[in-house]
């Protein structure tokens, strides 16, 4: 005996609540073209935790910091 599906009626469904889009614009995935060599001192703590994360995530930690300081460029340009 096959199982029966039940289809979509129109029935109430219940309290709606809408969640904000948290996920990133497609042009957000691409590494930006345009990149500058810079020789930059960080705190070995911090180095540290960016290397743990990028291992944890299969990616290297020097892009997380890239893209860090981008978001964190960005933010600060659109409110300038």
């Amino acid at each position: 005996m096959k199982k029966r599906i039940v289809k979509y009626t129109d029935e109430p469904i219940g309290k709606v609540k809408i969640i904000r889009d948290f996920l990133p614009k497609p042009k957000d995935l691409v590494l930006k073209d345009e990149t500058i060599k810079v020789t930059l001192s960080l705190s070995k703590d911090s180095v540290e935790f960016f290397k743990k994360e990028a291992k944890e995530h299969h990616t290297q930690y020097q892009k997380m910091i890239r893209i860090l300081l981008d978001q964190y460029a960005e933010h600060y340009q659109k409110s300038a």
